[in-house]
């Protein structure tokens, strides 16, 4: 058995269940779980898996919350002198 997604416009889905309905001894219909209790689950698993492998390549880096901290006031400063009014 193999197991796929697909994606239905809700204004097809009734006319899709009618056409597998023949099939129901061959086809198991179920909802996706981590879908009904996250409808985002799928992108923020993408983007968590992005964002570990940016770590790994040294695209991106974690610092200690005192440095920062530091590096984050220093940013604001910048901004609030480039666009002070």
């Amino acid at each position: 058995m193999q197991t796929l997604k697909i994606t239905i416009e809700d204004s097809f889905l009734q006319d899709f269940l009618s056409i597998v309905e023949h099939y129901k001894g061959k086809i198991q219909i179920e909802k996706d779980e981590n879908l009904l209790q996250d409808p985002f689950f799928y992108e923020r698993q993408k983007q968590l898996q992005e964002d570990i492998q940016a770590l790994d390549d040294d695209r991106a880096k974690i610092y200690p919350q005192e440095e920062y901290a530091t590096k984050r006031d220093d940013f604001l400063k910048v901004l609030r002198s480039k666009y002070a009014d």
